[in-house]
């Protein structure tokens, strides 16, 4: 693993500043939308369940956060551009985290898996993402500042982990989800225009997803992103990269 420049500190005023998260209601999400709203930023949670959104919300209103909310399926791309373009704090986002994410059925090896799971795995974790960034990402490119964070996994990585096979729609998206990081920091000049776009794999968690007896808090595994959100963005800034306990991992 690479260290990455620069300090630990809070470098990035979030005052004022708006955070769009997807998969916010609940996991890795709503521990980073806990922690990011504590700095101050306004927090907008998006997700497909309006009990388990509103629950959150108040949760977050009760900790003295500004939060609001947004029900949609991120897979669905024209509703998404809709629902966000319609939300007058969502559409000028300074931060986008993706963190909205399903796992694989465990038998799902690439010969055995299903149309209809290829499509409901990809249209979350892979779709999901390219449909916030493409609702978000443009006013971000024009005002030249914001910060785009994808939650990955390493076992979406082309070495380690990610050479065991098995899991195949989730493996694929999280590899298709690094290759759109990586394409998309190219494209905005890797920093030089204003907004960092970087991955990073939260590890095993205890989540819906992770399961009861996984080793990592969901606020442990949320650290990664909540730096990612708040460093300092100077000529030195790494980004267009896959970050792991707030180091460069190898894609």
């Amino acid at each position: 693993m690479t260290s990455a420049p620069g300090s630990d500190s809070n470098d990035f005023d979030l005052a004022e500043k708006v955070v769009v998260i997807t998969g916010g209601s609940r996991g890795i999400g709503l521990a980073a939308a806990k922690s990011l709203g504590a700095l101050g930023a306004t927090v907008v949670l998006v997700g497909r369940n309006l009990d388990n959104l509103n629950a959150a919300i108040s949760a977050l209103l009760d900790k003295g956060v500004d939060a609001d909310s947004i029900c949609v399926d991120v897979s669905d791309g024209a509703k998404v551009l809709e629902k966000v373009s319609q939300h007058s704090l969502a559409s000028q986002a300074d931060i986008l985290i993706n963190s909205a994410g399903v796992m694989s059925e465990k038998m799902a090896k690439t010969l055995r898996t299903t149309s209809e799971e290829w499509h409901r795995v990809m249209g979350t974790n892979l779709d999901g993402t390219f449909n916030m960034i493409s609702a978000i990402g443009p006013q971000m490119a024009q005002r030249k500042s914001g910060r785009i964070i994808n939650v990955s996994a390493c076992l979406g990585r082309f070495s380690g982990p990610g050479l065991a096979g098995g899991l195949a729609p989730y493996r694929i998206s999280k590899t298709a989800v690094n290759a759109l990081t990586k394409n998309l920091a190219a494209e905005l000049g890797n920093g030089t225009r204003g907004v960092l776009v970087d991955a990073m794999c939260p590890n095993h968690t205890r989540t819906d997803m992770g399961g009861p007896d996984a080793p990592r808090s969901p606020e442990e595994a949320a650290d990664t992103i909540v730096w990612l959100a708040t460093r300092e963005h100077n000529s030195e800034t790494q980004t267009g990269l896959l970050w792991e306990d707030r180091q460069i991992v190898p894609w």
